[in-house]
């Protein structure tokens, strides 16, 4: 038997949110074996590389990570375990190829990483994947700073996109057990702000329960003295009810900013793409949530050079972000992904056209974002503080409008500030994406 209490781990995770809560949970059950955890690759003597392969170029990172974290053999690195969704959709591909790793797990074997790792130390390389069990409600590590925390609801995708791997990888829609994620939040320590995350948090429930629970679980969660708020991503337009539109309007801790991922405008493309919905409707319902909650801050992601999108099509989306006036936008280009049904449509469009048309919706959506944020010049505006900019040599935080990561910040000064506390801050300046001010006793 292995001592592993006399190993040391360092885990890297890729890829988005929902993979950060896999990563915590693995290093709990790495914890809660008595082994030692170091942010210091370098220093590892066991390396897990927790994988993304939603697209190519994560698949691509994927590798390269793995191969770079290989060269520490050479030093204290004795194993390399190479964990998620890589294996778990390519592991024929990876296991072959990826010679320098020594575990393959999938994205559900996270129970088995020490009964694999003992076996790769008797027996050589070994693939695990497959043999695991689902999430049975692990404790967590958290990674982000500590005022907030991510809360994955569900795994897997009903939606069949089709330019989309996810239910290949991850599998059905499966929204995991209320009381499980509860007690999940419970155990996560004081939070600012609690962030729901899933491939559509809208549809929570339906599978486990025959119906939608996402407005239960807002009320239970928001009930717990621990959280301060609660943040919602990915929303799937066709599940936001009046029901779930006015909790989130009468329920004062849950953030008035929703994540509705729309993918396009056109109903061509959309058709296309096998989504639900259409430019119409989308419209509609922004209309309806800023008349329900005329705060309500939109977030959307967009792909553009879909197989056939004309360039009519894309002054149209450009149209329709000006008649959305849209918070914050992400736009990425289509990106072919073998196994999927779009792989196989004709009139893919070059790389080239691909990027032109993403920098032409940035330079639209960034004029709009501009003149949003010029609104709240001379304003005050309530800030979570979220840490230090030693390069900017101030504080910086975030408005409700804002989530991590993946918008903008409010920079300010001030003569003390607590991460994780809320400020008020005026705001004196700002550019497309970014706000900038100070407390309103600070004086320069």
């Amino acid at each position: 038997m292995i001592d592993f209490s006399q190993k040391s781990f360092g885990v890297i995770s890729l890829g988005c949110d929902k993979n950060r809560v896999d990563s915590e949970k693995l290093l709990s059950i790495i914890k809660e074996k008595g082994a030692p955890i170091t942010d210091d690759i370098e220093k590892a003597q066991i390396i897990i590389v927790n994988t993304c392969a939603f697209l190519n170029e994560s698949r691509k990172e994927a590798i390269e990570t793995v191969l770079d974290c290989a060269l520490y053999k050479s030093r204290m690195l004795e194993k390399l375990v190479v964990t998620g969704c890589l294996p778990q959709k390519f592991i024929g591909e990876t296991f072959a190829a990826l010679e320098e790793a020594d575990v393959f797990l999938g994205t559900n074997d996270y129970d088995k990483l020490f009964e694999a790792l003992e076996k790769s130390y008797s027996d050589g390389r070994v693939n695990f994947v497959g043999q695991g069990q689902a999430d049975e409600g692990f404790n967590r590590v958290l990674t982000t700073p500590v005022h907030y925390a991510y809360l994955k609801i569900a795994d897997g995708c009903n939606n069949r996109c089709t330019y989309c791997l996810i239910p290949k990888i991850r599998g059905k829609y499966k929204s995991f057990p209320m009381k499980q994620l509860l007690k999940e939040a419970e155990g996560l320590g004081d939070i600012s702000e609690l962030i729901l995350v899933a491939q559509d948090v809208t549809r929570y429930g339906i599978d486990l329960y025959g119906q939608k629970k996402l407005k239960e679980i807002l009320q239970k969660l928001t009930t717990l003295v621990n959280i301060n708020s609660v943040r919602l991503l990915y929303c799937y337009p066709d599940m936001l009810d009046d029901e779930l539109i006015d909790e989130i309007k009468t329920n004062d801790k849950i953030v008035k900013y929703l994540d509705i991922p729309l993918q396009h405008s056109e109903n061509r493309i959309l058709k296309l793409m096998n989504r639900t919905g259409s430019r119409e409707q989308y419209l509609n319902l922004f209309a309806k949530l800023r008349k329900a909650i005329p705060e309500i801050a939109i977030r959307s992601t967009f792909i553009t050079g879909f197989p056939t999108e004309t360039e009519e099509e894309v002054e149209a989306l450009c149209d329709f972000l000006h008649k959305a006036q849209l918070d914050n936008c992400g736009f990425f280009a289509y990106s072919r992904e073998p196994d999927t049904a779009a792989y196989k449509l004709r009139g893919q469009v070059p790389y080239s056209v691909k990027r032109r048309r993403v920098q032409e919706l940035y330079a639209v959506q960034r004029e709009i974002s501009a003149t949003k944020l010029r609104n709240y010049v001379g304003k005050t505006l309530k800030v979570l503080c979220d840490g230090i900019d030693y390069g900017k040599n101030c504080f910086y935080g975030r408005a409700y409008f804002s989530a991590p990561d993946i918008d903008g910040k409010v920079y300010f000064n001030a003569y003390n500030a607590v991460q994780g506390k809320y400020y008020e801050i005026t705001v004196t300046d700002s550019d497309s994406y970014d706000l900038y001010g100070k407390t309103g006793d600070f004086e320069l």
